[in-house]
């Protein structure tokens, strides 16, 4: 089989067989075929994309190019969720312990931040002493005693899945529905859940743009899992401004604490509720989702959740952070509206982005992180604000950061008119 003759049938926009597929991934990994025929077949994918049948094949292909984790010896159904990444995205966070505290077993792998988005090992990093390099055995005996445990992703886990990812990064193609379908999935099959709930964002803080894009991207991923037996099920849900107030380590922190004690902003715990409820239902620990939705409020409102979070941070080797002596910054400075009116619009890339440059985020992976810094949202979409209000808090330790309090001044757009709030959640496939 010649890897000229799979390039110029994709070019051709004809569909690849599973060996075809399976030939190219493992001749890539092996290093085989080289960088501009991977290239060359990614471009045909990108301008004439995938059957269905393909993207499955691409997605196994992918999953058998490293370790598969057995989590047969957790016992009951195994939970997780994905997030396709957004600004103050700290779900996992409030949703692992909700889920954990009414019985299911949150058995969660997760990434790092790149970019103007932020990652789940640097939150819960932040912490004092927190591990998240649990070794398999660890892993399964933590979820077993205490229903949840959150660690790092290893480089043997789906190791076709990063190697296209860097080539996809630097040729133009990483925005191919099928390409973001099976390397979401590939992981996500990896790491062994029974139950899937994906997060697919839309909006100005998030890759996908369109509810079309996201549309598509959400019914490719629950037919993948389907073929492979899994029960997945997408949220499509809106990033046109970031979810809750805090963006930041430290700060998404503390927001995900005061969130699972039931104080939380409304947004982050509607969609922690809703995506609970999902999950905590199809483990078989409910009989219908307003029940499972029931329990997960209960749980937080008798602090439950709370606990159950507190005990993951110990069981990992943390210490739970006294939140008031948590942050520690030079300056606290407060952005103030220049006008009065509405919040009708805030752009969730500009404050994700002007996060990062205060060092919240990488730009590049070697970037060092600086846990502490952040913004803290004063007002959203919505909101009314009046001249000198504070529209956000700056949590700073650079000596300059004149053009990041530009970035979030200008990440509000104030209208005379009052301004109806979107609907978080969008749309549910299953």
């Amino acid at each position: 089989m010649r890897m000229v003759d799979i390039i110029e049938k994709k070019r051709d926009n004809k569909p690849l067989s599973k060996k075809e597929i399976t030939h190219f991934i493992e001749g890539y990994v092996r290093e085989r075929i080289p960088d501009y025929q991977a290239s060359a077949l990614l471009m045909a994918i990108y301008f004439n994309g995938m059957t269905d049948d393909e993207a499955t094949f691409l997605t196994e292909a992918m999953l058998q190019s490293g370790n598969i984790i057995d989590l047969s010896a957790i016992s009951g159904t195994k939970v997780d969720k994905h997030s396709t990444g957004g600004v103050g995205d700290k779900t996992t966070l409030v949703l692992g312990p909700l889920v954990a505290s009414c019985g299911a077993k949150f058995a969660k792998l997760s990434g790092r931040g790149l970019g103007h988005t932020g990652g789940t090992l640097d939150k819960l990093e932040s912490i004092d002493g927190f591990n998240v390099n649990l070794d398999n055995d660890r892993f399964v005996a933590q979820v077993n005693t205490l229903n949840i445990a959150v660690a790092g992703q290893t480089s043997k886990l789906a190791p076709a899945d990063k190697m296209l990812y860097a080539l996809r990064d630097v040729t133009g193609t990483v925005p191919s529905i099928p390409l973001i379908a099976s390397s979401i999935m590939s992981k996500k099959l990896a790491a062994g859940a029974d139950v899937i709930v994906l997060d697919v964002k839309i909006g100005e803080g998030a890759f996908m743009k369109t509810i079309e894009d996201a549309r598509n991207l959400s019914r490719l991923m629950v037919k993948i899992g389907e073929n492979f037996g899994k029960k997945v099920i997408a949220f499509i849900t809106d990033m046109s401004e970031p979810l809750g107030n805090a963006v930041g380590n430290k700060l998404e922190v503390i927001e995900a604490i005061r969130t699972l004690q039931g104080n939380g902003p409304s947004d982050l715990q509607k969609l922690s509720t809703e995506i609970g409820s999902y999950l905590v239902h199809h483990a078989g620990l409910t009989d219908s989702l307003k029940d499972a939705r029931k329990m997960i409020e209960q749980k937080i409102a008798s602090l439950e959740a709370n606990d159950k979070f507190q005990a993951l941070i110990e069981a990992q080797g943390g210490k739970l952070p006294d939140l008031n002596d948590y942050i520690h910054t030079r300056d606290l400075i407060a952005v103030k509206s220049e006008t009065g009116g509405y919040v009708e619009k805030l752009n969730a890339l500009d404050i994700g982005l002007a996060a990062m440059r205060l060092g919240a985020g990488r730009e590049t992976k070697d970037d060092v992180i600086d846990t502490d810094v952040g913004i803290v949202l004063n007002k959203k979409v919505g909101d009314k604000v009046e001249k000198d209000d504070v529209l956000a808090y700056i949590y700073n330790n650079k000596d300059d950061i004149t053009d990041e309090v530009k970035m979030v001044l200008s990440a509000y757009t104030i209208v005379e008119h009052a301004v109806e709030k979107q609907p978080l959640i969008l749309e549910i496939i299953a």
